[in-house]
């Protein structure tokens, strides 16, 4: 149950935006928290959105929460445990063992939503949150608030080789049970957050201790978090509320900074997405962005554009 005495104090995006702490039991690293952010629209409205970041990432795309504002929902974010505002000293940044932790910040924040007055959520994630926010649909087909689901680049599979995703993968997840803190090279290309960042080639500004410039290792614990949920996923699920699945039109592998940096999804292969949104039950739409990143909201204005149109036209066909 919510804890309705919650606390808002100044959040550091700035004008408008707030945070609350929320507190959970301990966990195998000790106290936990999770980070509500908030920004409401002008207008009293009883619909809202909540938002989950992607893995090495935390919330600070202030222009999406104000085009939900400007559309008349209230909008929200988390910063799971172990990321950005919600990291404790102790924590390993990151840390998971299974993705169904961030069950319990996910189900608070609704809770929190629903006591602040919205009758509907449209839940929403990018990337590991996309596979996150897709598996919390489908566990919680009956939920009284959420109405949509929109997932930004979901992380529905690793982007590797068919032989690596078949032998590799099992192996370091099953490894990644028994060794939760083994490293493992990641793999994430190096010009992503070089294409975001104002000081690099980008014209957004965030926190690069929070959404690092490089992550060389990544514990295995993640990679088996990461494999039992999309095994989930691989075998088909099941949503009850309508789902538009976004992704870039390509993907690319750039060895040295290009235009593909800044114009395709340099981080997951969007075929994968593609295949997996196919396997869904319900009503599920597919929507190709020309010259999108891997976040969708962070990439050059005309694809932007095509993000939040498509997706205001999306909302709008289905009455919510």
């Amino acid at each position: 149950m919510a804890n309705n005495n919650i606390q808002y104090q100044n959040d550091i995006l700035g004008d408008g935006y707030e945070q609350a702490t929320l507190s959970f039991p301990d966990d195998y690293e000790g106290k936990v928290v999770a980070t509500l952010v908030r920004k409401k629209a002008a207008q009293s409205t009883t619909k809202a959105v909540l938002y989950i970041h992607g893995f090495v990432d935390y919330f600070f795309q202030t222009e999406m929460a104000e085009r939900f504002n400007n559309e008349g929902f209230d909008f929200y974010a988390l910063d799971l445990r172990k990321y950005g505002r919600s990291h404790l000293p102790h924590q390993k940044y990151y840390n998971v063992y299974d993705i169904a932790e961030y069950d319990a910040e996910i189900t608070e924040a609704l809770d929190i939503i629903g006591h602040e007055g919205h009758d509907t959520v449209l839940l929403c994630g990018h990337s590991t949150g996309g596979l996150t926010t897709t598996l919390y649909a489908a566990h919680h087909p009956n939920h009284p608030l959420i109405k949509a689901l929109w997932c930004n680049s979901p992380f529905y599979d690793f982007n590797m080789s068919a032989f690596e995703k078949k032998l590799a993968i099992p192996q370091m997840s099953a490894l990644g049970k028994r060794f939760p803190d083994l490293l493992f090279p990641s793999r994430l290309n190096r010009f992503y957050v070089q294409s975001l960042h104002v000081s690099y080639h980008g014209e957004w500004n965030f926190n690069l201790e929070w959404k690092k410039p490089t992550y060389h290792l990544v514990r295995l614990s993640f990679v088996h978090a990461i494999h039992q949920a999309q095994k989930e996923i691989h075998q088909g699920v099941t949503l009850t509320v309508p789902t538009l699945i976004m992704h870039s039109a390509k993907t690319s592998y750039p060895l040295r900074f290009n235009r593909d940096a800044q114009s395709t999804d340099v981080i997951l292969e969007v075929q994968d997405m593609i295949k997996y949104a196919n396997k869904m039950s319900g009503d599920v739409r597919l929507c190709s962005i020309q010259d999108g990143m891997h976040d969708l909201v962070l990439s050059e204005k005309h694809a932007r554009e095509q993000v939040y149109q498509s997706l205001f036209a999306w909302l709008k066909s289905k009455n919510i």
